[in-house]
Order: C-alpha cells, then sequence, then structure tokens
C-alpha cells in the first residue's frame, strides 16, 4: 500500500509516493496542502542505486559494506529523486552547516568530521538567541534573481538540527582545524571548485549545467571565506567579525584583542 503526501522544500511544494508510512513521519515538519509542482516515487531500481553508493562510498572509506534496510534505501532515494528535481526550480542542495544570525544566513562546509557542527553551535553559545540553526547536514539554496536563500531540510545531520524556514545568504565558509583563529575573504576562482565539491551533482548533462549556472550566481550574490579555527568560543567571534567588518563589536558583548 503506498503512503501519498505533499511536503514544501524551499518553498517548492512536492508530492511523495513512497511505501513506508516512517517516511512520511520524517517529513511530517514540511507537510503542505498545496498543489505539487512535480511528484517523486523512489523505485525499486531507485533503491539498488542508493545501496551501490554506499557500498561505493564503503570502499573509498576502506570500510566494509553494509547492507541496508528498505525503510532507509526509500528515504535517501526521495531525498536523491527530490535533490535532482529541484535543480529545475533554481534550487541546489548543499553539504554544510547552516545557521541564521540577525536575519542573514551563514553556512560552513567542510569535509565530515572537521567540526562544522562544533563550530555552529559555538556560535549559539556566544551569541544566544540570535542565532538559531536552518540545517545542520544539507541545506537547501534557492537561487533567485538578486538574492540566494538558505532553507531547512528534514535531512539535518546527526543532531537533528534545522527549522522549516529560511534565510537570505550572506557568506560560505570553508572551515579548516587550526590551532589559531584566523578569517580571510576567498576570491571566486578559489571558492568555485569549494562549492561544486560540496553541492549536489547530477548525472543529467542539462541538470548539470543549470546547476554551474546557479553555482555562478551563488558566487556573484554571496561572500567566501576561509576560517581556520580551534574548538573555543572565540572561533564564532573571530568568524562573525571577519565576515562583519565596520561593525561595532561592543554592540555584541564581546570587545577585545583575539
Amino acid at each position: 500500500m503506498k503512503t501519498i503526501f505533499t511536503v514544501a522544500l524551499a518553498d517548492i511544494p512536492i508530492r511523495v509516493c513512497c511505501r513506508y508510512e516512517e517516511n512520511k513521519t520524517f517529513l511530517k515538519e514540511y507537510l503542505t496542502d498545496r498543489e505539487p509542482s512535480f511528484t517523486v516515487e523512489p523505485t525499486e531500481d531507485d533503491l539498488q542505486r542508493i545501496q551501490r553508493g554506499f557500498d561505493q562510498m564503503a570502499k573509498i572509506e576502506g570500510k566494509e559494506p553494509q547492507i541496508y534496510g528498505e525503510r532507509f534505501l526509500e528515504n535517501n532515494a526521495i531525498h536523491a529523486l527530490i535533490s535532482e528535481q529541484l535543480v529545475r526550480h533554481n534550487v541546489l542542495l548543499l553539504h554544510g552547516s547552516a545557521l541564521c544570525m540577525d536575519g542573514e544566513a551563514y553556512i560552513f562546509t567542510a569535509p565530515s568530521g572537521t567540526g562544522k557542527s562544533t563550530h555552529t553551535r559555538l556560535w549559539r553559545e556566544v551569541f544566544g538567541d540570535r542565532v538559531w540553526m536552518i540545517n545542520d547536514d544539507k541545506p537547501l539554496l534557492k537561487v533567485r534573481h538578486d538574492d540566494v536563500l538558505v532553507y531547512g531540510t528534514p535531512w539535518n545531520g546527526k543532531h537533528h538540527l534545522s527549522q522549516n524556514a529560511g534565510a537570505p545568504l550572506k557568506a560560505i565558509v570553508r572551515l579548516c582545524r587550526g590551532e589559531e583563529n584566523h578569517i580571510e575573504a576567498i576570491k571566486k576562482a578559489d571558492a568555485f571548485p569549494i562549492l561544486m565539491k560540496q553541492a549536489f551533482a547530477s548525472e543529467n548533462p542539462a541538470s548539470m549545467a543549470k546547476i554551474l549556472s546557479m553555482e555562478k550566481q551563488i558566487l556573484d550574490t554571496a561572500a567566501f571565506y576561509e576560517l581556520h579555527c580551534n574548538m573555543l568560543s572565540e572561533a564564532a567571534k573571530v568568524a562573525w567579525m571577519g565576515m562583519n567588518e565596520g561593525k561595532d563589536p561592543q554592540q555584541y558583548g564581546f570587545y577585545h584583542r583575539f
């Protein structure tokens, strides 16, 4: 028996047809009564493709392949199919931890295990209720004519931090571990491969051309930085100040030299 429902991701209504009621529960915060723009329905081939992807990842990481259950594979297939279809609606999935502070979105990207979630936690600890998490793993970027909006998704990392909300993108930051805290702007030419590596990629040539076009718009819209940081609270302060030159630190309660 099929489970059929509609969700809105990045403000795009999507009908989902699946076999497992648990996947509707997983998406419950995004349910909507709006008329869907498109439909996704994972097939057995889709589930097998997702399993092969996990097998390949395990091989790359030198681990033993693991056989996953169909509900979990279906969940990942829903995610992959939605990500593919959203490209047609100027929406791009990005691997990163996204937060909103003072109405502006910041996305921190890095390989898994580098400390993205730890760094965004420092922002919440330092800046308090001025900060809220958009998504801790897979936010969506909606590319419009003159700006980019960052939206949450239910695929939100091991800490399950996200909201069904969005905010205009201010900056994308590549995170690197370091003993001292230092942030500097990145040129567009250097930022492009970073963006490509962390963004959703399609096997469809037409979709890939659209993705490259969106990435160019993101490069033209947002600022890009590289942050070398430790796990201390001053890392959040250095990052914010480096991306907000000209604002008075005294206004925000952390005026001192780092």
